[in-house]
């Protein structure tokens, strides 16, 4: 089966981390088109991954654009859509991975007359998408897509409300090789970042507001001073307003000391294994939580905002805990009682490793992604 997928970003977010060990599976039978050049490409590249940067130009439309951005963007798409029409007709299947590239997709699999299939890793909700842009996506995927394959229940049910046809749509976990995160030495990177005998607090994340960073370091000032925190992650899109407000937070409430601002790593399985905890605090339902799970396979445990595909990684006091998102003084009472009871922090982080590992492995990804992809074809 030879696939072409799209996807709208250059920079290395979860969907695009997600769609490289995706089109492993199809390499080399497969392209991937991208609408920037940037960190993607080279880490397509650095797999070996056929890949094709299909536009010089930016897309000046957004999640929150409303249908004066969109018509007024055509300059820009109706190019781009020539461009994968003409691409279209050398493969099996379009394969879209973000909303952007769905759109334009789903025009160029009708012009091309390639079936297409929708990897949906979005909340279509008001807090994530405008109106114009959720009535744009159901309607491309209700009129155009073969199928959804959506990350999360939490997903899957948002598409449908948001008036998704729910025939159209099934669920398949993200996936991940348990043997990144089991194979890794802290000793010289704790050294190195100075962090002694603390306990840590990681955070693994792009720098936005509706990430939370602000709600960690509020909750930090409610923790012992043995508590610290790396803030993983840098701004990626426009949001470097925020991330001197979070830098000023750490200033006022005095924890210039107690956290590290690391930036975008890629080293990310070796600085869980540095931490005592990893925190999500999401204050929007979040699709997946694909750090949540990675996490777990570097038996780490894991305190998560409650909401969208969380609740689905996370059984509360089993393997992990849950913690109702915006409330610092919550999370920093989980933060304590995680410090101070060290045996059963432990038991968790056992009990959501095992937990991982039985659940979201690429191969048990890769065999379900085939077997909707073979429907498609049936």
């Amino acid at each position: 089966m030879k696939i072409l997928f799209l996807d709208q970003s250059g920079k290395l977010g979860g969907a695009e981390l997600s769609l490289l060990d995706v089109a492993s599976a199809f390499t080399p039978d497969c392209l991937v088109g991208i609408f920037q050049d940037g960190a993607f490409a080279q880490a397509l590249a650095s797999r070996q991954i056929p890949y094709q940067v299909l536009t010089q130009a930016t897309i000046q439309v957004n999640k929150d654009s409303g249908w004066a951005d969109s018509i007024g963007s055509a300059g820009q798409i109706l190019p781009l859509i020539a461009t994968i029409t003409r691409l279209g007709r050398k493969y099996d299947l379009i394969y879209t991975n973000t909303s952007k590239a769905l759109i334009l997709g789903a025009l160029a699999s009708r012009l091309c007359g390639k079936p297409l299939v929708h990897h949906l890793r979005d909340i279509v909700s008001p807090e994530h998408f405008s109106a114009a842009n959720r009535t744009l996506l159901i309607t491309a995927a209700n009129w155009c897509a073969a199928h959804v394959i959506a990350n999360s229940k939490a997903t899957a049910a948002a598409f449908v409300e948001a008036g998704g046809n729910a025939k159209k749509v099934s669920v398949v976990y993200n996936g991940f090789q348990p043997q990144v995160y089991q194979t890794i030495s802290e000793t010289d990177l704790r050294t190195d970042l100075e962090l002694g005998s603390r306990f840590v607090v990681g955070h693994f994340s792009r720098l936005a507001p509706w990430k939370g960073q602000h709600i960690l370091i509020e909750a930090l000032a409610h923790c012992s001073e043995s508590v610290v925190a790396l803030l993983v992650g840098d701004a990626l899109f426009g949001e470097q307003d925020y991330v001197n407000t979070l830098h000023c937070q750490v200033e006022q409430l005095g924890l210039s000391h107690r956290v590290k601002f690391l930036g975008f790593r890629s080293d990310i399985a070796k600085l869980m294994q540095v931490c005592d905890l990893v925190v999500h605090t999401s204050t929007a339902p979040e699709p997946f939580g694909r750090v949540i799970v990675e996490a777990m396979l570097c038996q780490r445990p894991v305190i998560a905002a409650t909401g969208g595909g969380t609740v689905e990684l996370i059984t509360h006091g089993e393997t992990g805990w849950l913690c109702p998102p915006g409330q610092p003084q919550k999370l920093s009472e989980l933060i304590c009682h995680s410090y101070h009871q060290p045996e059963q922090t432990q038991a968790i982080a056992q009990a959501g490793y095992h937990h991982a590992l039985a659940q979201f492995t690429l191969e048990k990804t890769n065999q379900m992604l085939h077997q909707r992809l073979a429907q498609v074809f049936a």
